[in-house]
């Protein structure tokens, strides 16, 4: 036996049959429009400039991945950062957290990248060239229109990568992959080729799926937002039952202000309708706020049928500011972001770990005596290399031996150092001893650890 057939579409990108269904939203000039481009095209520019600002002689914002680096407006961060990295992503998280309970999906509708890019400048460029959504429907595939469109695509998706890839390799690097021979730089020119594939892929043809099918963020609604949080919302009370108005027709019984028009369904950007309820799908761009808001004018009836507002506010019921979650997550952002600043601001110049040493525990010397291995990595976390010095502290019968006697590390390096520790066998209690070691630099920098050393377990007694 067969599994039933859905008798609703699944998603608003799929047919009934399985094939893509292709949405062509029609543009609502209004109100939020005008300022979803003045943020959009601000936030734009920030993500251009962004990479080329320069704090501390170091980009304001750098993952890379090159040299396994994170610059934050002067800040730099190793994966030896542990605790610090964990609060920062902590921060990040929890601010979410807060900004989703409050104003709900804000952020996919108006500063995501991916809809600033795709609603502000790809789809700009379609409707130029393609004309209205029933126009782009029956041009052909090699439209001389369409070829031209994908022309603009490919140079616009190259804009983007090349932006998408500053955050990742640095300006600099960038450049020599862009503008030198791709034969000179084959890695790269290959990483830069394929991210604007991708990107070409994503604006041009993939669009809405990112958020419906691949983004999680949708997903995660049902626990981060509550009936108070702000949310594009249907008046169901206010719209319902919903009747088109006839002219020289007279009115049999109640009739609500939604006329069914359509519009809020043809300018989603996800295809969804709002008048369903709220639903994974919705980014809250607001389109179907003005394309309501404009109907709702010409009929001259009050506006706010379709808006922002919360569930709460749709049943009747105010709208509250304080509640759980508005308690819970603001405070644990604040512990947390208090934790990540006190880990800034006490942060040492400089990172020193005991490292387990490679071959033999120690050697056996003349006299009785042994030298027992030791490994430090000193991590130089400055913008300036540093000399380092390391000594025993408060070992008088032991003796020191180091390949140098100052170790130079270069700014933001990690460095290696070998070390042997000369004692007699008969200090090692049970074969281990415990010794400290004083690392100091020539700016003031000062740490003393503690290091078990390995020697013979009968302390040197046959």
């Amino acid at each position: 036996m067969s599994p039933p057939l859905p008798t609703e579409r699944i998603l608003s990108t799929l047919n009934e049959d399985g094939t893509r269904h292709w949405l062509r939203p029609r543009l609502a000039r209004g109100r939020f429009l005008r300022r979803r481009r003045i943020a959009g095209y601000a936030l734009i520019a920030l993500f251009v400039v962004l990479p080329l600002v320069r704090i501390g002689g170091r980009p304001a914002l750098l993952i890379d991945l090159v040299t396994r680096e994170l610059a934050v407006l002067g800040a730099v961060f190793r994966p030896s950062n542990g605790v610090i990295l964990m609060l920062l992503g902590l921060t990040i998280v929890l601010s979410v957290f807060v900004v989703t309970a409050l104003f709900g999906r804000v952020w996919c509708g108006w500063g995501c990248p991916h809809t600033v890019y795709l609603e502000l400048v790809f789809r700009p460029v379609e409707r130029w060239l393609e004309g209205t959504p029933a126009q782009q429907a029956r041009l052909s595939r090699f439209a001389p229109r369409r070829l031209a469109k994908w022309a603009i695509y490919v140079v616009l998706a190259f804009a983007v990568a090349n932006v998408f890839l500053a955050y990742f390799v640095g300006v600099a690097r960038l450049r020599v992959w862009v503008l030198e021979s791709p034969l000179d730089h084959p890695g790269g020119f290959g990483v830069v080729a394929a991210v604007t594939a991708l990107m070409l892929a994503n604006f041009g043809w993939f669009r809405e799926q990112t958020c419906i099918v691949a983004c999680p963020y949708g997903r995660l609604q049902s626990v981060l937002l509550d009936r108070q949080s702000l949310i594009v919302g249907y008046d169901r009370r206010r719209g319902e039952p919903r009747t088109q108005p006839r002219k020289h027709l007279p009115v049999v019984g109640e009739r609500g202000a939604c006329v069914d028009c359509g519009a809020c369904v043809a300018v989603c950007p996800t295809g969804i309708d709002i008048r369903d309820g709220l639903q994974m799908e919705c980014i809250g761009c607001a389109q179907c706020i003005d394309a309501c808001d404009a109907v709702m004018d010409k009929l001259r009836r009050p506006r706010h049928l379709i808006g922002y507002t919360s569930q709460d506010q749709l049943a009747g019921k105010p709208r509250r500011l304080w509640r759980p979650r508005m308690i819970v997550y603001p405070a644990l952002l604040a512990a947390v972001g208090t934790l990540f600043a006190v880990s800034i601001a006490t942060r040492a110049s400089s990172e020193v770990t005991t490292l387990r040493g490679d071959g033999p525990s120690f050697v056996a010397l003349p006299g009785g005596r042994v030298a027992a291995q030791v490994r430090l990595k000193i991590e130089n976390a400055t913008d300036a290399p540093r000399h380092y010095v390391v000594s025993l502290a408060g070992a008088p019968d032991a003796a020191l031996k180091s390949p140098l006697a100052v170790w130079e590390i270069a700014a933001h390096h990690a460095h290696e150092i070998p070390l042997f520790v000369e004692a007699d066998a008969a200090t090692f209690t049970h074969g281990t001893r415990r010794v400290h070691l004083r690392i100091f630099d020539d700016e003031g920098f000062e740490r003393i650890v503690a290091v078990t050393l390995l020697g013979p377990a009968n302390g040197g007694v046959e």
